[in-house]
């Protein structure tokens, strides 16, 4: 194995680790109920502030659209989210953050502050505005 190859895995090693301790503790500190999945979509659609179809979530999630509609469902069946009609193609669907979802995902944000504040708290500022550049560029490069 040469060493660029043990690089990558090592890299990639770290990479998961860190996403598998991330969502766990996210997971641990969202509201009763709440799925990451939930999370990230109310979140998404908090920030963007456009509809978006489930197509385009699905992708932008990168998960299947089998996925994406079982996800927007339970977010639909608690009221975080309104799915329409696409006026201009009644094939498509159209999802939007309702105020009960932006209440929810305000609260998980408040929620899941501390272990944010922790990270930041045990890395350092400066540690941490120094790595999302090159954390970026290997989303970038792996998109």
């Amino acid at each position: 194995m040469s060493t660029e190859d043990s690089l990558a895995i090592t890299l990639f090693s770290e990479i998961m680790a860190s996403d598998q301790l991330v969502r766990s503790q996210l997971s641990k500190a969202l509201p009763k109920g709440m799925e990451l999945s939930h999370f990230s979509v109310l979140n998404h659609l908090a920030h963007q502030g456009v509809e978006r179809s489930p197509a385009q979530l699905a992708r932008l999630f990168s998960v299947t659209k089998g996925a994406m509609t079982n996800t927007l469902s339970k977010l639909e069946i608690a009221g975080y989210v309104h799915i329409r009609p696409d006026w201009d193609d009644a094939r498509k669907k159209k999802v939007a953050l309702s105020v009960a979802g932006r209440n929810a995902r305000d609260q998980a944000v408040c929620a899941v502050e501390p272990v944010f504040e922790g990270i930041i708290k045990k890395m350092g500022v400066d540690k941490i505005k120094t790595t999302l550049p090159i954390l970026r560029e290997l989303r970038i490069a792996l998109s």
